[in-house]
């Protein structure tokens, strides 16, 4: 058996990045299985203008750029794998990639959450490079000042981003595949009751159009009852259909509620003595760069001082 590292963290993007910044700071050493999507979600987003420190915004990669270099500065090992097998059974815990194999006497687990799209090829396209497609109204809605959007969801994430949006658009036309919908009674009155919100139902999206300027001017609405198509024209499209954690690997392994988070307590810490977890594989609640990477230090902390305990 290889050497036990300090600590192992598997995940990158604003959580993981700070926990190694921090680990490595406290001379732990700390190893990072990066995935083969580094940085995360940010790495899929255009401007980002509300992390602290950057007052003219930055681009989603470059801001993850930066949290790697630094990491790195301070002494994190980055390896690049994806994580195909862990066990927590016993210290010290093994985890297991398609290149290699590693032991570790912590781990923390950062490896983020994706957001649900509609399955349309050029979605991601057009949320990479700022032409219009969104799944965070918080962090986008302020690039849309007085413009008419569309967002596309039912439940109570939805009928709250619609409502966040009318602080900037003119307009918010709220899309659901149907008449019935998931969200609670008091954030469905909330939306109906505002006057900037339309709602259309039943639809759902079939396709995104662009135009000259390669951002969004339209797209092909369907009633699923009657498979009758429009053009819809409008200048921003948002999706609100959720968000599944990448915590797959962890099932049966950690404690997880039932949409798959993993569960924290007295901070980072997880049903496992020893594995803590930060950013959005455990907060289904903010969802935002900078509260991933405040549970990333929180983790590192927690992590740090667990291992001065043992000793």
């Amino acid at each position: 058996m290889s050497e036990a590292r300090e600590v192992v963290i598997i995940g990158s993007g604003p959580a993981g990045y700070t926990a190694a910044l921090y680990t490595a700071r406290a001379n732990l050493k700390p190893l990072m299985i990066e995935g083969m999507q580094p940085g995360g979600q940010l790495t899929i987003t255009s401007d980002v203008e509300n992390f602290p420190g950057y007052p003219d915004g930055v681009l989603g990669p470059k801001m993850m750029e930066d949290l790697r270099r630094q990491a790195e500065r301070f002494g994190t090992e980055i390896k690049i794998g994806m994580v195909t097998e862990v066990d927590f059974s016993k210290r010290p815990f093994r985890i297991k990639t398609e290149f290699d194999e590693f032991f570790a006497k912590s781990v923390i687990v950062s490896t983020g959450a994706s957001a649900r799209l509609l399955g349309l090829d050029i979605e991601k396209q057009l949320m990479a490079s700022g032409g219009g497609v969104s799944a965070c109204a918080t962090c986008d809605g302020a690039f849309f000042p007085d413009k008419e959007l569309v967002i596309v969801g039912g439940g109570d994430s939805a009928m709250e981003e619609a409502t966040f949006l009318t602080r900037y658009a003119k307009k918010v036309t709220l899309l659901h595949r149907r008449d019935v919908f998931r969200a609670s009674q008091i954030m469905l009155d909330r939306a109906k009751s505002n006057p900037k919100i339309e709602f259309r139902v039943p639809s759902v999206v079939d396709d995104i159009l662009v135009g000259d300027d390669k951002r969004i001017r339209a797209i092909v609405i369907r009633n699923p009852e009657t498979d009758a198509t429009e053009e819809f024209a409008c200048e921003g499209l948002f999706v609100a259909i959720g968000h599944t954690p990448n915590s797959s690997i962890f099932k049966g392994k950690l404690d997880m509620d039932a949409s798959g988070y993993v569960q924290v307590h007295d901070g980072t810490f997880t049903s496992v003595e020893g594995v803590f977890a930060a950013g959005d594989v455990a907060d289904k609640k903010y969802r935002q760069a900078v509260t991933a990477a405040g549970m990333g230090c929180m983790a590192a902390i927690d992590a740090e001082r667990w291992l001065e305990s043992q000793e």
